[in-house]
């Protein structure tokens, strides 16, 4: 003889559930926070597989009356003591991806590195035709577009010249793909 148990619902059906208003509302604050810190809370690795962020244009990150000579000249003897290489960073004020590379190398992993093991210098080249004897001298292919970067060590020695246009668009450039660069080069 079988028996015929009745097993009670594990869950009530939403529409058997009473909710006082104040139960609402709070059940729903709960659920919105939620999806908010779901949403924001990036893990590291995610961050770094973003695009470099964008920026507003600042008219001055490339001073039409410096001096690059005398700039370079300065940080080369400065990093020297310091124990840092020189970055130089090619580019113009006209130019988004300047700035947005900027941006990208003051802030986070890639600005952390940069403010320990580098300095950087701005080398404006106007429409092209500033500072020519700077570009030639570090190899900087203006043809294949700007930013361009040139890392110098201590010494002045030049160690890498981005030759291929490899910044040229920087607001495409992955984070962690210019924080494996900086990290490349960084000095010990």
């Amino acid at each position: 003889m079988l028996l015929n148990l009745m097993v009670p619902p594990l869950a009530l059906s939403f529409s058997e559930v009473k909710f006082r208003p104040r139960t609402f509302v709070a059940i729903n604050l709960i659920a919105v926070a939620t999806c908010f810190a779901q949403a924001s809370a990036q893990s590291p690795t995610a961050a770094q597989n973003q695009v470099l962020e964008s920026v507003s244009v600042k008219t001055d990150l490339y001073p039409a009356d410096a001096d690059a000579n005398q700039e370079i000249q300065a940080a080369l003897a400065r990093a020297l003591s310091e124990k840092k290489r020189v970055l130089l960073l090619f580019g113009a004020n006209w130019c988004y991806d300047c700035h947005v590379l900027d941006r990208a190398l003051h802030e986070g992993v890639a600005g952390k590195i940069v403010s320990e093991h580098l300095l950087l210098v701005h080398v404006d080249i106007g429409e092209g035709k500033k500072n020519a004897e700077l570009v030639k001298l570090y190899r900087i292919p203006l043809d294949k577009g700007v930013p361009a970067v040139a890392l110098l060590s201590s010494d002045g020695k030049l160690l890498y010249s981005s030759g291929d246009g490899e910044f040229e668009a920087a607001r495409r450039m992955l984070k962690k793909d210019l924080v494996a660069f900086l990290r490349r080069w960084q000095q010990d």
